[in-house]
């Protein structure tokens, strides 16, 4: 989505943001439409497991519906407002299963739809593979194309935690309790075996051009063993995962202008045209020509 002005706040400016929350010292605030995405670097301790995360708040409440397609991470969506309307796979009948509260989601090999009725009021985390197994601390296998309410992870501390969020007094301050939260859990959370890590690093280095077989030998186990290694702590199956890796790589270039979608398959890894066009469809739910003209940010899709 295209930004629309941006600027850095600290506590001393009172940014008016929702519900009398400044931004904070270090706060960067970028207007993106009727939405406000309110960022600041992550916490050196959390790079290696959080690939990103922000606040988002409205100034003008808005309904939207978006769809979300594959990013090969997890995601945590704190609702401090409003919570959503509706969280569905594409093609499940609307109102089956929703999740309207904070919510979790595991790696996902197909698109989801979610809709808000506005008035939002969130922080949105993207977190590697392996450190969502660490932080949540349980198969990622069993969160597999699942939305689940926060609390189903993290326990009571989930009620507690959103509670804290509103009412801290800026946006920095939430962020340092979403760190200090963060930290705790991945203090002791389990330890992914090194070579589901090494093999997890070398298809995401490649963008999912690696074989399976390539992997295996790579890391010194059998196909077998590596795939039920791997998918209990990533989620996805070493070829899933590489399938969307494979996407979303592909979904970045097309957002360039005069782009080919030939030297697109061929860059990518893709046998030829029809097989990229094949695979956004599984995976997006559209071809690859309405992809890029859609507007989208975080894995969300405006179609």
């Amino acid at each position: 989505m295209r930004s629309e002005g941006s600027g850095f706040c600290d506590r001393n400016d009172r940014w008016p943001l929702a519900n009398g929350a400044a931004a904070g010292r270090g706060v960067r605030v970028t207007r993106i439409g009727s939405r406000w995405r309110v960022a600041r670097p992550r916490h050196p301790g959390l790079r290696p497991f959080v690939h990103s995360y922000a606040g988002y708040w409205e100034s003008e409440p808005v309904p939207y519906r978006v769809r979300l397609v594959p990013t090969g991470r997890a995601v945590v969506v704190i609702n401090i407002a409003e919570p959503f309307s509706e969280v569905r796979r594409l093609g499940e009948p609307s109102g089956r299963g929703a999740v309207v509260g904070s919510l979790v989601a595991g790696l996902e090999d197909g698109p989801r739809v979610c809709a808000h009725p506005g008035g939002q009021e969130a922080i949105r985390l993207e977190l590697t593979p392996l450190g969502a197994y660490r932080l949540f601390s349980l198969p990622m296998g069993e969160l597999t194309n699942t939305v689940v309410e926060l609390g189903h992870v993290l326990g009571p501390v989930a009620e507690e935690l959103v509670e804290r969020l509103a009412g801290a007094r800026d946006w920095a301050a939430r962020f340092d309790l979403v760190d200090a939260e963060l930290l705790a859990r991945l203090g002791r959370g389990p330890l992914p075996a090194p070579e589901v890590a090494q093999a997890c690093r070398l298809l995401s280095e490649a963008a999912g051009g690696i074989r399976v077989a390539r992997l295996a030998a790579e890391v010194g186990w059998s196909q077998g063993h590596l795939v039920r290694r791997f998918t209990e702590q990533v989620g996805l199956a070493p070829k899933a995962f590489a399938r969307v890796l494979r996407f979303h790589r592909a979904a970045g270039l097309l957002s360039g202008d005069g782009v080919d979608l030939n030297d697109v398959a061929l860059a990518c890894g893709f046998y030829d045209q029809a097989h990229l066009s094949r695979d956004f469809r599984a995976l997006a739910g559209t071809t690859p020509g309405r992809l890029a003209a859609a507007r989208w940010a975080d894995g969300a899709v405006a179609l």
